[in-house]
């Protein structure tokens, strides 16, 4: 009794102990390290594993793009935040964002506003990380924020730091993460893994502002520092990559040695890239038994095999350099078929086989690789557009190359005599009879095998499949025999003895359908309707007869010869095409290839061919040009030429020097375009209508008067909208009817148009690109320059580096100064109240505040006052 006594009054005690213990609100050392110890070995220990398992995730998903400089932090960013207020994606991260929550919430001892539990900075630490790896990097900013504010003494607070500028980058805050790094780092206590952390996120805040420069000295420190090999393997790849964009070819080279060096110490992409990146910075052809042995040990190496891709990329550009495309060709598809993923590789492979064949003058299998080059790009970047471009150039010299080659084959013809054309023709038979005789061999072995595949299933009897029946002479077998044997022909060389065969297997056979087991179909049937058969075998002997006489035709010289054209008009049109197809051609290879050699064998083959005589000069004065860089004697030959005999001509003073290419006047609409062009890029709109309207009188006639039109179109449309954008591509149209320009307007008024006038303002509430807009006058206008440098030095002054201005025509009469870079529309407007209020600036000009998306369309429709009674209404 006395017992149970006691232990009532124990197990009391240590109830009235635990509950005490358990207060948030008592300051004694029990409630202290109760707290404490269950907020380090429960909340946030679980939240630090959910954490760590998210981050593995997030590491193992994440595919590193080495046709860049690497981030210093493998971790992918969307380009849609998550907003305040919204779940991450991840549950291991929001498990950890919960356990941090439930630690602070629970064991937080805030008592007389000082934090009493110790790890409470580890928790709110934990919340910042959890935030920052859900891509939620303002609230995760708040919490690394607190620590800094609320826990100066801790010892996680050079860490805090460290993530505080972490997400500033993430943020593109990079010019005050550089100032608060450098602040940092001047201090003497800092642990071995905080320099390395510290020098890494300064050296990725110089990479994004484009100081690579400055980049340099903090990734050396980041090595020095490390304190794993992943780390030092990675940031001296960096490096590497940052040395090779400044041209420090030496020093990119010793840095992805050594990082090749490390051998199983740095995980095996660096290394392989690493011999990649080594390979781009030396001329292997200068020393080409080393290269090879190089490669031939990594590609035998069975741990190598994931980067076949890479490795036959290098030999196949080893070849390439040597100019032995056939090898190159090999190792550019071993490329291909190792499909390591990257996308860019396999575009980079496919582009090269492209310029390949280009310059082998296989233009269909050149524009089938450029096709997959154009599938194989993930954004349509600079090069996209460039392969673009390209390929649709090759459209056009598939076609024209087309013509030039048909029309110069049925232009030589007709101009032998008959005992020539009939010795090109026989040659010609005896070539398509041999590919004939080969396809037929071929396609009938094929079949036999097939049906003794079918008798094999059915029990049927089985024949031998090396003795192909020779229809209408069951049992014998044919032989291809030499061609140059008239005695002795292959059986299907004689157009006499294969109608008989065909004649032959109708009168067996009757007329059967091309189908499987056709000798069994309708062996029930044969002999209930014999008649039927017999009038059957009739007709079909009669279009065996047709298909007969059809054969010998083809097999004989007059078939050919009777198609070809006499009249002196049809052969004056062939040429005259075909010279059209070489002038065109010389002037795609010159100004859109850039292949010079190319151009001046169709412009001399042009010259050889009596064009006519408003093809003769240009094409001179382009062979003048190329001359220039091939051949100078030929150049001063032909100089003196076009000098001699049309010296009163445009091209005559190109070519002496009287006036150059280039210069703007109505002697060179070349130059003018390109003078007009530089106005439209610079939004000088105004001015360039006035000039176009000028130089399409001056011009007209000349070949270059449909480019002014689709110029002076597109400006149309950048100062008047979509409407007068759509009456002046038609118009292009009607008047231009057969040139690429017009092609390409009614392109643009098919496809493009459609699309254009389908937008519509949208509800813009949930964008993340806003911009702030002022209504301005012209460019050069005092109030325009006061304005854009009062906007100007206001983002100077608070550093917003990733925000921009830009002077934007609206309409003739109105043009903003805009603000781009904004991601919220709240933000959008404290700017404004910045620049209205503070005394600095105090701009009073009233601004409006529009997402980019709806701006596009406004631009595209000027319809602002639309969209600002929009917004009243919302």
């Amino acid at each position: 009794m006395l017992k149970n006594n006691h232990l009532k009054y124990i197990t009391a005690t240590f109830s009235i102990a635990f509950i005490v213990a358990c207060s948030t609100k008592k300051d004694s050392l029990v409630n202290r390290n109760w707290h404490a110890l269950n907020s380090q070995y429960n909340t946030i220990y679980n939240g630090d594993v959910a954490l760590q398992a998210g981050i593995n995730e997030l590491k193992s998903g994440y595919t590193d793009d080495f046709w860049e400089i690497l981030p210093v932090e493998r971790m992918q960013i969307d380009e849609e935040m998550i907003l305040p207020g919204q779940k991450g994606k991840n549950p291991n991260f929001t498990r950890a964002e919960d356990k941090a929550v439930k630690a602070i919430q629970k064991h937080g001892m805030n008592i007389e506003g000082k934090e009493r539990n110790m790890q409470m900075d580890e928790a709110h630490l934990l919340l910042g990380k959890a935030r920052y790896y859900d891509k939620r990097f303002i609230p995760a900013l708040e919490a690394f924020n607190y620590i800094l504010y609320k826990y100066s003494n801790s010892d996680k607070i050079n860490e805090a730091k460290i993530w505080r500028e972490k997400t500033n980058l993430r943020l593109e805050n990079d010019g005050l993460a550089v100032k608060n790094l450098s602040l940092l780092l001047k201090r003497n206590d800092l642990k071995p893994h905080i320099l390395s952390d510290a020098n890494a996120i300064l050296a990725q805040a110089y990479i994004n502002l484009d100081e690579k420069n400055n980049a340099i000295k903090p990734l050396k420190q980041a090595i020095q520092y490390a304190q794993n090999n992943e780390e030092k393997a990675r940031y001296r790849f960096i490096l590497g990559q940052v040395y090779q964009s400044l041209n420090y070819a030496d020093s990119a080279y010793a840095v992805y040695q050594q990082v090749i060096d490390m051998k199983r110490k740095s995980p095996k992409p660096y290394v392989i890239q690493s011999h990649a990146r080594q390979a781009s910075l030396i001329d292997v052809t200068k020393d080409t038994i080393v290269f090879y042995e190089k490669y031939r040990k990594l590609l035998k190496d069975r741990e190598n095999r994931p980067y076949l891709d890479v490795l036959n990329h290098q030999r196949a550009l080893f070849y390439d350099k040597l100019k032995m495309q056939d090898k190159a060709v090999v190792y550019y598809n071993k490329s291909l078929g190792a499909n390591g993923g990257d996308s860019y590789l396999m575009a980079s492979n496919y582009r090269n086989l492209a310029k390949i064949y280009f310059d082998k003058a296989k233009y269909e299998a050149a524009g089938k690789y450029y096709d997959s080059t154009l599938t194989r790009f993930t954004k349509k970047n600079r090069e996209y557009f460039i392969i673009e471009k390209r390929r649709k150039n090759l459209d056009d010299v598939i076609k024209y190359e087309g013509i030039a080659k048909a029309n110069d084959s049925l232009l030589y013809v007709t101009a032998l005599s008959d005992s020539e054309k009939e010795v090109y023709y026989k040659k010609y038979i005896k070539t398509l009879m041999r590919k004939d005789s080969i396809a037929y061999v071929l396609a009938k072995k094929k079949a036999q095998l097939e049906d003794n595949r079918q008798q094999n299933e059915n029990n049927a009897p089985v024949f031998d499949p090396n003795v192909t029946p020779t229809p209408g002479f069951p049992g014998r077998s044919i032989q291809p025999l030499a061609l140059d044997d008239d005695k002795n022909k292959f059986y299907f060389y004689n157009p006499t003895t294969v109608g008989y065969g065909k004649i032959e297997f109708v009168k067996k056979w009757g007329k059967r359908a091309l189908v499987d087991n056709w000798r069994w179909s309708n062996q029930v049937q044969d002999t209930k309707s014999s008649n039927q058969n017999n009038d059957v075998s009739k007709d079909s002997i009669l279009v065996a007869k047709k298909e007969h006489k059809k054969l010998e035709e083809k097999y004989t010289v007059p078939f050919y010869t009777s198609k070809l054209p006499t009249s002196k008009i049809v052969l004056d049109s062939l040429a005259k095409e075909r010279n059209i197809a070489y002038f065109n051609l010389g002037q795609i290879y010159k100004e859109k290839f850039f292949e010079n050699k190319l151009a001046e064998q169709k412009f001399e083959t042009l010259l050889k061919n009596n064009p006519e005589e408003r093809f003769v000069l240009p094409s001179k004065y382009h062979l003048f040009k190329l001359y220039q860089l091939s051949d100078p004697a030929k150049a001063e030959v032909l100089k003196n030429e076009i000098v001699a005999s049309y010296p009163n001509t445009r091209y005559a003073q190109l070519v002496s020097g009287q006036i150059v290419e280039d210069a703007k006047g109505v002697d060179e609409p070349a130059g003018v375009y390109k003078a007009y062009y530089k106005q439209f890029e610079n939004q000088e709109y105004m001015d360039l209508l006035a000039g176009l309207d000028k130089s399409l009188i001056a011009f007209e006639g000349h070949q270059l008067v449909p480019k002014f039109h689709l110029l002076r179109a597109t400006t149309l449309g950048k100062l008047r909208g979509l409407e007068a954008y759509k009456s002046a591509m038609q118009q292009l149209v009607k008047l231009f009817p057969d040139t690429e320009e017009a092609k390409q307007a009614d392109e643009i008024t098919r496809i493009n148009i459609p699309h254009l006038e389908a937008m519509k303002l949208v509800d813009d509430s949930t964008s993340t690109k806003w911009k702030v807009l002022y209504k301005v006058g012209k460019k050069e206008d005092k109030a325009t320059v006061d304005l854009n440098a009062k906007i100007n030095q206001f983002l100077k002054d608070n550093q917003y580096t990733t925000y921009k201005t830009s002077f934007d025509v609206y309409t003739e009469n109105q043009n903003f100064i805009v603000i781009h870079g904004i991601s919220s529309i709240e933000y959008a407007r404290f700017v404004v109240q910045l620049l209205a209020k503070t005394k600095v600036y105090m701009i009073k000009e009233p601004a409006h505040v529009i997402s980019s998306e709806n701006y596009t369309v406004v631009q595209t429709k000027k319809n602002l006052e639309e969209y600002l009674k929009l917004q009243l209404k919302l």
